[in-house]
């Protein structure tokens, strides 16, 4: 067995094995995106072990989604419970028939760790579907208030059928340049990061407002990007009130990742809240990366100190499952089945979340986060200094252990760190992004800085 922290490989990355798994599979599975094919049997904390027995550090995991790391004891106790056993086998539709256990599954988990002010939840399969859902409460919302207690009338129902109005209004979901909110037909509207995502897909008129682009090291450019954030809120401002139709709901990341870890200051996120108070926008925070610990603060906005709580707030990856929380209660639907689908996310996930909450409190681990991502940025920085061509405008500084660095190119880094058993990921055109899990600690710093220091000087 391997040392508890070592990290080797064996073979070229790809590896031969991973090669013609890969081409076996690709017969009937799309596998042109596959890094390297996983023995999630032999992969253990913070280690990923590929078929061809390549152990790698893994600072990627699972695209930011794996938060107390692999074959973890507490969640394999928690798949073998009764609870797990009865939610696999009889999974229930959960908006018709739950649990007699539900109340107690989330009340027990997901609840202990509603950000402030938010203490209803609607669970979801995805980051997507909790965007999506999200946007259709918002507008759900604005139509109720519009119809100030009144019902729907006749035209209202016959219209909508046509997709047509006024039962199909014209209303819009304000998103950011550069962001990320997911692949379904509403958050794909708002996802404004590469055409990847976005090519020949029909999308809503729906605004996109500029982000502020920082300058970095941050405290150098104190003046330049508040000023840059001012214009941004400006712009944001104006858009909402000259735009065709109106905005009835701003989604915004607290860090930009997939668009290229774009941060902006508390400041930015408070005028952003006071604008979404002026004109009765329903403020939608999508935590789907940043949630669950990754920023040292177990919500990202929780470093914003806002003057009230955004009014919804999405999660998926690590929580290993997803959903929205809110807290006013206008934001459940005036009729049932109008936020509702067969399963409501799934029970199974929720009870794996449980776990994973629990594991989290228990272990400190956001605390821990914040603590090692100090240290971490420091020897960060220190390479910065060392290659001032290939470690470009770091950041990430005092959120834990979400850190990014521009490149010249990204791709080739994160290939060279493989190959020297480092898993490790891009975002943007040109960004290295780090997305740790929260077990990392400072005994893994070294294998991560040392191996970095090593590509670097390959280059």
């Amino acid at each position: 067995m391997p040392a508890l922290y070592d990290n080797s490989v064996i073979t070229e990355v790809p590896g031969p094995l991973s090669k013609a798994a890969c081409k076996k599979l690709d017969k009937f599975f799309d596998s042109r995106a596959v890094h390297f094919v996983v023995d999630y049997d032999k992969s253990d904390g913070t280690y990923i072990v590929d078929i061809d027995g390549n152990r790698y550090l893994d600072v990627y995991s699972q695209i930011a989604s794996i938060p107390v790391g692999y074959n973890n004891a507490a969640l394999i106790a928690a798949a073998q419970s009764p609870d797990m056993i009865s939610a696999l086998v009889n999974r229930p539709a959960l908006g018709n028939f739950p649990s007699s256990r539900w109340h107690d599954i989330l009340q027990d988990g997901l609840l202990k760790v509603a950000p402030e002010g938010l203490n209803n939840v609607f669970t979801a399969q995805s980051g997507s579907e909790a965007n999506e859902l999200a946007y259709k409460a918002a507008f759900m919302l604005y139509r109720r208030k519009e119809r100030d207690g009144g019902d729907w009338t006749s035209e209202e129902v016959s219209s909508c059928i046509n997709n047509a109005k006024p039962g199909s209004p014209e209303l819009a979901i304000m998103s950011f340049a550069n962001s990320f909110h997911g692949r379904g037909f509403g958050s794909l509207s708002t996802t404004r990061s590469k055409a990847v995502h976005k090519l020949d897909i029909p999308s809503f008129n729906w605004p996109q407002a500029p982000f502020p682009a920082l300058k970095y090291p941050l405290d150098k450019y104190t003046t330049e990007n508040a000023a840059e954030e001012q214009r941004c809120l400006k712009e944001v401002e104006r858009l909402i009130t000259s735009w065709h139709c109106p905005v009835a709901g701003l989604v915004t990341e607290p860090i930009q990742s997939e668009g290229g870890d774009n941060h902006a200051s508390p400041a930015f996120f408070q005028g952003l809240r006071d604008i979404t108070k002026k004109h009765g926008i329903v403020m939608i925070v999508d935590e789907v990366q940043t949630g669950f610990g990754a920023t040292g603060k177990f919500w990202g906005h929780a470093h914003w100190n806002l003057t009230s709580p955004p009014d919804i707030v999405t999660f998926s990856k690590k929580a290993q499952t997803a959903g929205y929380f809110f807290g006013d209660r206008m934001l459940v639907p005036d009729k049932a089945y109008r936020q509702f689908n067969t399963w409501i996310g799934d029970p199974a996930r929720v009870i794996m979340s449980k776990a994973v909450i629990n594991e989290i409190l228990d272990k400190d681990l956001v605390k821990q986060t914040a603590r090692v991502g100090d240290a971490l940025y420091a020897e960060l920085d220190g390479l910065a200094q060392k290659y001032p061509d290939l470690v470009m405008n770091l950041r990430g500084k005092g959120q834990g252990t979400y850190f990014a660095f521009d490149t010249k190119d990204a791709a080739s880094l994160v290939y060279t760190m493989k190959t020297l058993g480092v898993n490790i990921g891009t975002c943007g055109s040109q960004t290295v992004r780090l997305r740790p899990m929260l077990i990392f600690d400072e005994s893994h710093i070294p294998i991560l800085i040392s191996t970095l220091d090593k590509a670097l000087a390959s280059i």
